[in-house]
């Protein structure tokens, strides 16, 4: 099993911060990317893949993010290694009844399964239906600065009826970057006060601790009760 060799980015709003500008936030918190194998894989919410098919491209559309990959089966060579882009670039061919797409030519800033990545990323992807309703998903990640030694990732997907891929309008209404920028600067007045008044610094919170069990003393109501 592989390990991971260091961490090559923050956390954005899942981490401590601190919060000065726009790089401080992470690619989902900017609703750019998930990066190719969190697209892949299940995420919080809005797991839909679809795959259409041409007779030269396969074309896989994420809910999650609105990530679109459009995969040329042409044999075309892949982009010049100086061309960096969040997905990579992927070139795919059929082996019998499994689709391989490789990828290259990733920046360093996304992640494979929430972990980091270098920019000498290399993928193998294998899609295969297993039966009707049913594809194994498996990715292989090589990244010798990242990792200290190739691992395969497996998942399936599965087909549900009447489920409908809506619209992932992320930017409309998303106040990650402008609430915790804020936050920052309400943060940084209170601890200027805490001094002034010869108080304790008070702690920092982060993004994390809206989740795990609340509080012993925490008073808890169903919201949906119009209480």
């Amino acid at each position: 099993m592989a390990a991971r060799a260091e961490s090559v980015r923050g956390q954005g709003t899942f981490g401590p911060g601190p919060f000065n500008d726009f790089d401080d936030f992470s690619l989902y918190d900017r609703c750019i990317t998930l990066g190719i194998n969190r697209g892949m894989g299940a995420a919080i919410y809005g797991n839909g893949i679809r795959i259409a098919q041409s007779p030269d491209t396969i074309t896989i559309i994420y809910e999650m993010i609105h990530d679109t990959r459009v995969i040329p089966l042409d044999g075309r060579p892949h982009l010049d290694e100086a061309i960096r882009q969040y997905p990579g670039n992927s070139r795919g061919y059929w082996d019998g009844d499994t689709l391989v797409i490789e990828g290259r030519g990733y920046t360093d800033k996304t992640s494979v399964g929430g972990g980091p990545h270098s920019t000498k990323l290399r993928t193998v992807e294998r899609l295969r239906r297993v039966d009707p309703d049913m594809i194994e998903y498996q990715i292989t990640i090589d990244d010798p600065e990242t990792y200290t030694a190739p691992f395969t990732v497996r998942t399936m997907w599965t087909t549900q009826p009447n489920y409908y891929m809506y619209e992932y309008s992320c930017h409309e209404g998303n106040g990650a970057v402008g609430h915790a920028l804020s936050g920052e600067r309400a943060y940084e007045r209170q601890v200027t006060e805490a001094i002034a008044a010869g108080l304790p610094i008070p702690p920092r919170s982060n993004g994390m601790s809206i989740y795990g069990a609340p509080p012993q003393d925490a008073e808890i109501f169903n919201i949906n009760a119009g209480e």
